[in-house]
């Protein structure tokens, strides 16, 4: 069985993008029982749309129920869990005993177990096996050999995160936030509270210049260790990243859909070629985390601003005029006539063009696209389809 790309959406456009660059299943937050709060997250009538759109598709969706579930949070979860079998979705994701027990007791849900519970040895993951888990998703912090060894020992299907965002505590189980600001970040309300800028003092000596202190890791980057991956038989492999952009899920899906597609062809390029089309998205500083073993002040971010933008996203189409060979573009950021552009399709083609003018729905001449998410008209010989993300090309 060939492994799968798994991806994160936060809203309706995102997941599609997703399914169309190339994830074979997405994963996505209800509007309760869900750890990323602050996501758009689905609504139930969303959750059924979305299903029917990936399974016509023959992809999957799964839904993450992964919270530290308190009393409070437990009204409901019954009726929600027969309304994710009822409507089909393929699994749901979770890190709570009270979640695996109600659904096995009311459903035939598929049950994946969260990284929050950090399952790090092939025991705890048959304990699980046996307890009716079919797939479990290890936690971040084991390095290439351990989950060799994993593989070769556990009964589950196993999960693991290839990119994205790495925590500074144990697979996620932090409080920083709660300390700081009041929110809980194990019931969806991480405020990203590492990532902060802090004066750093040792007693009363102040050992940061200009209040640039900060304790993040960098983001993970696993493009040199997929092809191992892929060998152990790992059954998913998983992108992080709910919040991001449609053009970071377009370039990251793609690339790793690139990779996997590659190796199982016997045409794997340099390891390079992959991670410059990631870094065609605007990206934190990334490193491979824990897969060569304990990490190093090389994985940190301590004192550095970590944005790396190469490419600018200015555009996603929405349709393509053939008659007048026109693009209709719903405009994300500023562009010119004069700048050059990069189409990027679902199907891994590229087109860059020189803008010559720029028109509004009514086909009057703008000076620039200034006003993000207007339809505007580009000409364009080529016809390229809808959600072709468009990318402004700089100058090296």
């Amino acid at each position: 069985m060939r492994t799968e790309l798994l991806a994160p959406a936060g809203n309706l456009e995102k997941a599609k993008i997703a399914l169309l660059y190339g994830a074979d299943a997405v994963y996505i937050g209800g509007k309760q029982f869900s750890l990323r709060a602050r996501a758009s997250n689905f609504d139930l009538e969303m959750i059924k749309e979305l299903v029917d759109f990936a399974h016509n598709l023959n992809k999957k969706i799964y839904i993450t129920m992964n919270i530290v579930f308190h009393d409070d949070d437990i009204f409901g979860l019954d009726e929600y869990l027969i309304y994710l079998e009822k409507i089909k979705v393929d699994a749901i994701i979770c890190s709570s005993m009270i979640v695996v027990e109600r659904a096995k007791l009311l459903t035939n849900l598929e049950i994946h177990l969260s990284t929050q519970f950090s399952v790090t040895n092939s025991s705890l993951a048959n304990y699980f096996y046996n307890e009716g888990v079919k797939r479990v998703v290890l936690a971040r912090e084991l390095s290439m050999a351990e989950i060799k060894k994993i593989s070769q020992n556990a009964l589950t299907d196993l999960e693991i995160f290839i990119h994205g965002g790495m925590c500074v505590s144990y697979s996620g189980r932090c409080t920083l936030s709660n300390y700081t600001v009041l929110r809980d970040a194990n019931r969806g309300g991480c405020a990203h509270t590492c990532r902060w800028l802090y004066d750093l003092y040792e007693g009363d000596n102040k050992l940061s210049a200009n209040h640039d202190f900060q304790m993040s890791s960098k983001d993970l980057d696993a493009t040199a260790f997929v092809k191992d991956l892929l060998a152990a038989g790992i059954s998913s492999l998983k992108i992080e990243g709910r919040m991001k952009s449609v053009h970071y899920i377009a370039t990251v899906v793609s690339a790793y859909r690139m990779l996997i597609d590659d190796y199982y062809s016997g045409c794997l390029r340099d390891i390079s070629f992959y991670q410059n089309e990631i870094k065609k998205a605007e990206n934190r500083q990334t490193s491979y985390g824990f897969f060569n073993g304990d990490t190093t002040i090389e994985q940190q971010l301590y004192n550095q601003r970590s944005e790396v933008p190469t490419k600018e996203f200015v555009g996603i189409v929405i349709d393509y005029d053939c008659d007048n060979k026109y693009l209709l573009i719903e405009q994300r950021n500023y562009f010119s006539p004069g700048d050059t552009l990069e189409v990027f399709t679902p199907d891994k083609t590229t087109i860059q063009f020189k803008v010559k003018e720029i028109l509004n729905e009514d086909y009057e001449i703008l000076d620039a696209a200034r006003h993000p998410l207007q339809t505007i008209l580009l000409k364009l010989d080529i016809s390229v389809p809808k959600y072709s993300m468009i990318r402004k090309v700089k100058d090296e």
